[in-house]
């Protein structure tokens, strides 16, 4: 935040009054106005600024005409925080029937005072001067005051920011955000924007959404031709005999011993003929749908002349440049091509994947369990008014879940350790059947962390058939030296391992999957030349704010969610 004095309002009068004892970091920055934070946030909830001329902006909550229509009280709201400030209108002032209705933006200036006692406010704003007015029809405005459902919300995800929910949903996803980079940041680590468009499969499941121009092409090209339809044979055998006719009469010139102005003359007319039958030869070739060769869609004549897709990781390219400038990070969307409607999967989503050189599994626990500590102490010390709103309205157990994580040292065992607790479980019959081999499913992950040792879990050491071709093979030649953190609520939260630095190990591992070499030939050449023991891991960003917030379903802690069906605006 700037140091400098307070942005000078917009007019005269305003000038001399509105800037008296206020500090610079009340106001937003590049806008006239005060955020409502400022006030209600305050230790005194605001009482000391009594006396102060602002100005404010922000949409209604509620609002209700009083005084028999004489003055309006307004809930006002600017995202700043979960709470409102009280506003006061006069009549005098504005015609209320435009300024009570929810959804309602204003920009008002006015006198902060202390309202009367036995009030719960500690300090409301007499409005003086309406600056602008965002009205709002109320018989069409599809946010009515009526507590909603986060489902219904999903069908207007350009106005359900306004809700109490997802603003403060927002302030918790920018803060995660915010400390996601402070801390990498701060332990030395680089970030690095890897691409969205790839043409490797992290994972090897198939599951990618295929980038491409051929059909967008191929509608092209369809209408073209039926505008301007291909020529047909006796076309372009006209075509053939005016260049026949044209390479003759060079020929004739030539013997005649014509004059060279002549002979260039008759040579440029049959190189126009032969560029005419060319081209009409080319378009002969057109046809309509995707371009084929040897029986199959022919991807050279694609954008990128080759088959391409959206990442589900930025893993693979990070690794390039944790092999040349140590600690790394990048931190994006991902996305999975997986028909699910599970409440825990997006088609998009975003991932914090960092990379760290010269360091083994030991070194990536640690890692793992430093940043979730660091990313539960932020929420607690930079966003516990909206950590609040999510205790009252969704789980009472969250900020108590953030204050155990963040303090608590994480339990470590293996993967076979792990399956033998399980196995000796009586207390509980699981969905899934336990046994040493399968993919730990939710309710293995969260009886681990809720059940057995109440805190977070890292298992380690899963078997090599159900983890990815990168993982570093470990002695046993059964398991690979991979981790996940496991946490109360969500289950796995983090996902790891050593990478695999030997080349000759990676390259069996890639070919026992039935992945091509070829896609990775950039990504074998990192174990090629100059190859270095790394580690790393992803944190799967929506499900570190499933745990912090205590919200059910993944779609109602994105922006803007997409899944099977749904891709809105």
């Amino acid at each position: 935040m700037a140091n400098d004095a307070t942005p000078p309002p917009s007019d005269q009068m305003a000038a001399t009054t509105l800037n008296d004892g206020l500090s610079s970091s009340m106001w937003a920055q590049f806008s006239d106005r005060v955020l409502i934070r400022s006030i209600v946030c305050r230790s005194d909830g605001g009482v000391g600024l009594a006396g102060q001329m602002i100005r404010v902006g922000g949409w209604v909550k509620t609002g209700r005409e009083q005084g028999k229509g004489s003055f309006a009280f307004l809930e006002l709201n600017d995202g700043s925080c979960p709470a409102n400030l009280q506003v006061i209108v006069d009549k005098e002032v504005s015609p209320l029937e435009q300024l009570v209705h929810t959804g309602t933006c204003i920009y008002v200036q006015g006198l902060l005072k202390e309202p009367p006692e036995g009030t719960k406010q500690k300090v409301e704003l007499r409005v003086e001067k309406i600056i602008d007015v965002g009205p709002v029809d109320p018989a069409k405005y599809p946010l009515p005051k009526t507590r909603l459902t986060l489902e219904f919300l999903r069908d207007f995800v350009h106005l359900r920011p306004r809700t109490n929910t997802i603003s403060a949903v927002a302030r918790i996803r920018n803060a995660l955000a915010y400390a996601t980079h402070t801390f990498f940041q701060k332990h030395g680590f680089l970030y690095v924007h890897t691409p969205i468009i790839t043409t490797s499969d992290c994972e090897g499941a198939g599951e990618m959404f295929q980038v491409t121009t051929l059909f967008s092409d191929a509608e092209k090209l369809e209408k073209e031709l039926k505008q301007n339809p291909p020529p047909s044979e006796s076309e372009i055998e006209a075509a053939k005999l005016l260049v026949k006719e044209k390479g003759d009469i060079v020929s004739q010139l030539k013997s005649a011993k014509a004059n060279k102005e002549a002979i260039n003359a008759a040579v440029s007319e049959l190189t126009r003929a032969k560029d005419s039958l060319a081209r009409l030869e080319e378009r002969s070739k057109l046809k309509p749908g995707l371009p084929e060769k040897d029986g199959k869609i022919d991807y050279s004549r694609d954008f990128f002349a080759r088959q391409a897709f959206l990442t589900v990781s930025g893993q693979l390219q990070v690794e390039g440049f944790a092999c040349a400038l140590s600690s790394v990070y990048t931190f994006g969307p991902t996305f999975r091509a997986e028909h699910s409607h599970t409440s825990r999967h997006l088609a998009e989503f975003w991932m914090v994947e960092p990379e760290i050189a010269f360091a083994d599994l030991k070194d990536n626990m640690n890692c793992a369990e430093a940043y979730v500590k660091f990313l539960c102490q932020w929420l607690l010390d930079n966003c516990l008014d909206d950590m609040e709103f999510m205790v009252k309205n969704f789980d009472k157990t969250a900020i108590d879940r953030l204050k155990m994580v963040a303090s608590t040292p994480f339990e470590r065992i293996s993967y076979t350790e792990a399956v033998q607790l399980l196995e000796n479980v009586t207390d509980k019959k699981f969905d899934n059947k336990v046994e040493w081999g399968i993919d730990l499913s939710s309710e293995h992950e969260r009886y681990l962390t809720e059940v057995v040792f109440k805190k977070p879990v890292i298992v380690y050491n899963y078997p090599k058939t159900i983890k990815a071709f990168y993982m570093r093979l470990n002695d046993d030649m059964k398991t690979v030296a991979a981790m996940d953190v496991l946490v109360p609520k969500v289950g796995e939260l983090v996902g790891g391992s050593q990478r695999e630095e030997r080349y000759v190990v990676i390259e069996k591992r890639i070919l026992e999957m039935g992945l091509p070499l070829e896609p990775y030939d950039w990504y074998l050449d990192l174990r090629r030349y100059g190859t270095v023991k790394h580690s790393g891991f992803g944190l799967g960003f929506e499900r570190m704010l499933l745990f912090a917030t205590g919200i059910d379903n993944i779609r109602d802690v994105i922006p803007f969610p997409r899944y099977p069906g749904r891709a809105d605006l």
